[in-house]
């Protein structure tokens, strides 16, 4: 087992485990509280990280952590060493309204590259995984993205960041702007869920503003792994501490960047 495929695996055991966590709790009365502006946490999200954590630590204690609810953990200079990004639950609100659109995501960062993908959703028991270089895959299954040239046809995705009020009407206008021209436009909740799922052909695209690295660093991975494009809104270079993500099967990704 090459290094890579030891830390994938250990990534797979950390979301697992987090998503054994956040299922137990899905069922039984939750102890919800909001964080400022952003967002709502719960005892799920807890529990289902310090779990994670503690795995990806045994995995590899020199690599640091950045993790939503406890932010860092180990200090990592960038370019140098690893970094595990982590999300025990993204998609919180829908998961304290029962909407079973959530899951558990963690990545690898080594240098400036994501290295390591994998997201888990724990419902459907769905895992998706990523190596760089090496592919996608939902279920052991090698992942493509979907073959739709035409804006007209697409299925693509979005999210409103929940701490961002005062880009509401500017994501709006984007909403009107790609509905009108594409074939529906979805909004399910788990930016982390958006991308496997634009990896796995079921959406054409996804974008999104304001987003944290732990949202969208494994998506990204899967997404690029199955054959799409990601970047920023310009068509730049993706940084997954950006804040901002366009993901899309590749064909389609300069029509949906002239509509947002």
């Amino acid at each position: 087992m090459s290094h890579v495929e030891y830390w994938l695996a250990g990534a797979v055991e950390a979301a697992l485990r987090a998503g054994q966590v956040i299922r137990k709790h899905y069922v039984r009365p939750l102890k919800v509280r909001e964080k400022g502006k952003l967002g709502l946490v719960t005892n799920a999200d807890v529990e289902a990280e310090e779990v994670a954590m503690k795995v990806l630590r045994k995995c590899e204690p020199s690599f640091a952590l950045l993790t939503e609810e406890t932010h860092s953990t180990g200090v990592r200079e960038a370019g140098q060493d690893g970094l595990w990004i982590v999300d025990p639950l993204d998609g919180t609100t829908n998961f304290v309204h029962r909407f079973p659109m959530f899951c558990t995501t963690v990545a690898l960062q080594l240098g400036h590259d994501l290295t390591v993908g994998v997201t888990y959703h724990p419902i459907l028991d769905e895992l998706y995984t990523a190596i760089r270089g090496k592919g996608a895959f939902l279920n052991g299954k090698r992942m493509k993205v979907s073959s739709t040239s035409r804006i007209r046809n697409a299925l693509l995705s979005t999210g409103f960041a929940y701490s961002a009020r005062d880009l509401l009407s500017t994501e709006m206008g984007s909403f009107e702007k790609v509905s009108r021209s594409a074939r529906a436009v979805r909004r399910p909740g788990s930016a982390a869920l958006d991308l496997a799922y634009t990896a796995r052909g079921v959406f054409d695209g996804f974008w999104e503003r304001h987003l944290s690295p732990w949202d969208v660093a494994a998506g990204a991975l899967l997404v690029q792994e199955a054959g799409g494009r990601v970047t920023d809104f310009k068509g730049g270079r993706f940084d997954p501490h950006g804040m901002e993500i366009l993901a899309s099967n590749r064909t389609l990704h300069g029509q949906i960047k002239k509509l947002i």
